[in-house]
């Protein structure tokens, strides 16, 4: 969920807020940049996932002048996407003067470091507004008043947003002006835009169904023009009223002369949920049903979830005892729980993507400035805003902008570990869904998962009630992987064929309108079993048992992120070369590397540093050379590192330059 210059999450109203003391929301005030703090030096210790199928909101965005680290974190955790919004009225600052840099430096940032954007579009310029929609949204698209392309006819000028967009999506797609600016290669740029945020929240879009309508159909309209193979996302979606909005929004399309002819104007549904996994699904589900009513099939996307922490600064700790004064928030451990539980109930009803809000707590619902030192309760006097929303993977720095004073400033929280699990287990491989979310009778969840290029089967469980649980599965091999935020082991099946699991029991996590069958929102530490139905995965360890045994309620290690796969794995790390570079260069030149290995060297991550300024890392890939463009006058330093099949990183992570050149005219 985003308000104009202030970072702020899906139930702002509907979920968050419930019943905390002397909490005054101040919904319009502005953020300004977060200091920028030291870079450490990236340690990429463990093997880089990117997956295609996870993304974090706010990893970076042109309110936040956001520090290298944040990047680093993203790669480490295995983030494909970053999810941020570009407002209308900080490009537009006057009428037609268009002001880019925050949002080319953004992009530009987003490129370097590898991720997929998915943008969001919002925002209305004071001089464009009339009343609570664009001034001139009604009139046609195009000069000519038509409301579809045609050939040396240019866009309305009376309709603002339209120009908007067009101007957005010229500059940021794939060989578009910034691309151009930047020589960037082909496919790198935005590709997924998304027509403003939770339109279903009055609080974000004031001008109902039928306006909203309009609002997307001309943005697909001239994101097509300007890009045909964008993709057009319908606003991320609450459904925190009664009113089904995508079919609501579709009805109106169905009655379109070119509605169906033009995909019913989007290509992508996204939807929002928080605080209890199962919503997830549901949603998912909701939206895919509301899709088939119309004979449409079309990817849903998961991109806002989360539940904000209770238990840890900036909640609201001293509620631990009052549970109906923290509804809908969850202990830390637990926000690790629902991310894995809400994350596969997605993924079980079709889901193509899934995000997490957000990297940091950065201001939450709060205005920018907002801070406190920890406390148990007694700063909440008069009207004081005295806790905030703690949603974060890591912990805000010390000194930023709200919430900078937490005694573990800048650290992941357990949940660090769970996204990082989903990422290593799902990563790059495809996987479909093979069977629902099951609730067999001993009150424990199962949701399983087929990998056909593998032949594995993927099976996530948790526990629904409080108290320890087991649960029998039937094996399909000789042994199977289980892998837990805690640890790993492989376990081989008892005397009657079956795998036994203990189950950590749930905890209460106050939460309105569960299902008959949940007795708290979320549900115990999840165990993730992965076994090949043809047979087992190698030799069980000397230490492996046929039961795991009852996960204890303890932190997960951080940041030690990849489970051992295989019990004899390849552990010689490969070593790496660059080739030399000539003393001096023009300012186009190619650089090249390679690595030696016993076996296959499947990644490379190329670091660049300029004159005497910081490592960056400039290139992560599986080619051994690429084209450079340095600056006249410029020194140019250059490292790599690589990766074999087996996931072992080479040694070199103090970089120390392995090829120089200093670029002249």
């Amino acid at each position: 969920m985003y308000k104009r210059g202030v970072i702020l999450w899906g139930l702002l109203f509907i979920f968050l807020g419930v019943g905390l003391p002397n909490v005054s929301l101040q919904i319009e005030a502005q953020i300004v940049p977060i200091p920028p703090t030291s870079v450490p030096r990236a340690s990429f210790s463990t093997a880089s996932v990117r997956s295609p199928r996870l993304g974090i909101t706010f990893i970076n965005s042109a309110q936040l002048d956001a520090p290298v680290r944040r990047y680093q974190q993203a790669i480490e955790l295995g983030a494909g996407w970053n999810r941020f919004p570009l407002y209308w009225d900080a490009v537009e600052t006057a009428p037609n003067e268009w002001f880019w840099d925050a949002y080319d430096k953004l992009v530009a940032e987003d490129v370097q470091y590898g991720f997929n954007m998915n943008v969001v579009l919002l925002g209305m310029p004071g001089f464009w507004r009339e009343n609570d929609i664009p001034r001139g949204l009604n009139t046609p698209i195009f000069a000519n008043g038509s409301d579809f392309p045609s050939e040396g006819v240019g866009l309305n000028p009376e309709n603002g947003w339209v120009n908007f967009v067009y101007q957005a999506v010229m500059r940021y797609k794939p060989n578009g002006v910034l691309a151009q600016q930047k020589g960037w290669r082909g496919g790198q740029g935005v590709r997924v835009w998304e027509v403003w945020n939770e339109p279903d929240l009055a609080q974000f879009w004031g001008g109902g169904i039928s306006n909203y309508a309009r609002l997307l159909k001309t943005a697909y309209i001239v994101t097509k023009l300007a890009d045909p193979q964008s993709q057009v996302m319908f606003g991320g979606l609450l459904y925190a009223t009664a009113d089904n909005w995508l079919a609501r929004v579709m009805a109106i399309f169905d009655t379109d002369p070119q509605g169906r002819a033009n995909n019913y104007y989007f290509d992508i549904v996204s939807v929002h949920s928080y605080s209890y996994p199962w919503r997830s699904g549901w949603l998912v589900l909701y939206a895919r049903q509301t899709l088939i009513a119309y004979k449409v099939e079309k990817p849903i996307w998961l991109n806002e979830s989360g539940v904000s922490v209770w238990d840890e600064y900036p909640g609201p700790r001293w509620t631990a005892n009052t549970p109906d004064q923290r509804k809908n928030f969850a202990t830390a451990e637990q926000q690790a729980w629902y991310f894995v539980q809400s994350t596969a109930y997605a993924w079980s009803e079709g889901a193509e993507v899934v995000f997490i809000h957000q990297l940091y707590d950065d201001c939450g619902d709060q205005a920018a400035g907002t801070n406190f030192p920890p406390h148990n309760g007694e700063l909440c006097t008069e009207g004081r805003v005295c806790w905030g929303n703690a949603f974060g993977v890591f912990r805000n720095e010390t000194g930023n902008i709200c919430y900078g004073q937490h005694p573990q400033a800048g650290t992941a929280r357990p949940v660090a570990v769970a996204y990082r699990l989903m990422a290593d287990i799902f990563g790059n491989t495809p996987f479909v869904p093979s069977q629902k979310a099951r609730y067999p009778d001993n009150g424990s969840t199962v949701i399983t998962f087929e990998r056909p290029q593998t032949q594995e089967r993927i099976r996530v469980i948790w526990n629904r009630r409080l108290e320890p649980n087991t649960i029998n599965i039937t094996a399909q091999g000789t042994n199977a992987q289980v892998y837990t935020l805690y640890g790993n082991s492989l376990i081989t099946p008892n005397e009657n064929g079956e795998y036994v699991l203990e189950l950590a029991a749930a905890k209460e996590m106050a939460y309105d309108g569960l299902e008959g069958f949940d007795r708290t929102a979320i549900g115990g530490a999840p165990v993730i079993v992965i076994e090949s139905p043809n047979g087992g995965l190698g030799a069980p360890p000397a230490l492996a048992s046929t039961t795991v045994p009852l996960l204890e309620a303890t932190a997960p290690p951080i940041p030690t992120f990849r489970p051992t796969t295989a019990p004899e794995a390849d552990t010689t790390p490969p070593r790496p070369f660059m080739n030399s570079l000539p003393v001096l260069s023009p300012s186009v030149f190619n650089i090249s590397w390679g690595a030696n290995d016993n076996g296959n060297v499947v990644t490379y991550l190329v670091w660049a540093k300029v004159n005497d300024g910081e490592w960056q890392p400039y290139l992560e890939t599986s080619q051994t050379e690429a084209t450079y463009t340095g600056i006249v006058g410029n020194t140019y330093r250059f490292a790599v590192w690589a990766q074999d099949e087996a996931g072992n990183w080479s040694a070199n992570t103090t970089l120390e330059p392995m090829a120089t050149t200093q670029v002249q005219n």
